[in-house]
């Protein structure tokens, strides 16, 4: 099958510190099961500078043809692809994938993020953007959300879409997922850019008090202020994939109480490592997690209530369990199933 990818969200080359691997997963995963891909990743310069994304020519580097453009897909946006692919499957992901798909005239599906629900409830977006995007999910052929939060919340603004939206869960490698039995429960760990909406701040109060360890992995602007809150955190910076999992191996819990998170690969990053995995209730990745039963959900002393509790190797028992269902192969391959229905 020849498969047509449509977004932004992609890295042109690897190391890019502000562009997520989700897509590019999904991508490996299709290739693996014997897909043939290529992706068009529209560019909308003043969109690129405010994410401070790595900036790249236009031009076709790999599978990648990266398209600049100073407007947001005015006009006619063909005469500057380069690429000869007449797809089977075209999805397109993103706000800016959804609307050069719809431009282009293409049957597709549309990937809803949380950037989607951004455009399609700020006032802000409503000139345009949202009335572009909004013909996007109409003419979709499928809309495939990143998370079962983000498709309730999507179904709550556009209930008339139901019938065609399903949820297309990530996954992770499979050969870092490992089976470990409770240890200490002094090791915690939280691994995330450090923005205010991350609520790295809420971890380190709850820690504060406990004779733990906590390692914090991530750089960003709240850095300067989250040192200054206490001495305990151990601030690591960013660190290489590799580096990231050899951490979490380490930690006895991981900790991310972040809110609007498209769906938190970090997440399941750690229940592969082993780790008791803490998120936020209804956000991301918490139709996966069930609390109390394979993580929980944050609360002020849920670190305290892990450490005393004398539940730890059955949630871990059911963590395991339920990481071994999201393989990147399992997900690439329930995403195409998914379409063929």
């Amino acid at each position: 099958m020849k498969i047509l990818v449509i977004t932004d969200l992609y890295p042109v080359k690897d190391g890019e510190k502000n562009t997520p691997r989700t897509i590019f997963d999904f991508v490996q995963g299709w290739e693996k099961l014997g897909n043939e891909v290529k992706i068009i990743r529209p560019n909308f310069l003043l969109n690129s500078f405010l994410r401070k994304k790595t900036f790249y020519k236009s031009g076709i580097y790999g599978n990648v043809e990266n398209i600049n453009y100073f407007l947001p897909f005015l006009g006619n946006i063909k005469n500057k692809i380069k690429t000869e692919f007449k797809p089977d499957i075209t999805i397109a992901h993103m706000p800016s994938g959804i609307l050069f798909a719809n431009k282009l005239g293409l049957p597709f599906i549309a990937g809803v993020h949380v950037s989607d629900l951004e455009v399609l409830t700020n006032p802000l977006y409503s000139i345009y953007f949202k009335k572009a995007l909004e013909l996007g999910y109409k003419n979709a052929l499928k809309i495939a959300c990143r998370s079962e939060v983000i498709k309730n919340k999507f179904l709550k603004l556009y209930p008339e879409y139901e019938a065609k939206t399903f949820v297309c869960y990530s996954g992770i490698d499979e050969n870092i997922i490992t089976k470990r039995a409770w240890e200490s429960g002094k090791r915690i760990l939280t691994c995330a850019q450090l923005i205010k909406r991350k609520n790295i701040d809420k971890v380190i109060k709850a820690c504060e008090s406990l004779d733990v360890e906590l390692k914090i992995i991530g750089e960003g602007k709240e850095y300067k202020n989250l040192r200054k809150l206490s001495k305990k955190p151990i601030f690591t910076g960013r660190l290489e994939y590799g580096k990231v999992i050899e951490e979490m191996r380490k930690a006895d819990i991981f900790v991310l109480p972040s809110k609007n998170e498209t769906f938190g690969m970090v997440y399941l990053e750690a229940m592969a490592s082993g780790c008791i995995t803490v998120c936020s209730e209804n956000d991301g990745i918490a139709g996966i997690i069930k609390d109390g039963f394979n993580g929980y959900f944050w609360k002020d002393n849920i670190i305290e209530t892990i450490i005393n509790s004398n539940n730890q190797n059955e949630i871990l028992k059911n963590s395991y369990a339920t990481i071994k269902n999201y393989t990147t192969e399992k997900a690439s391959a329930n995403y195409l199933n998914i379409l063929s229905c």
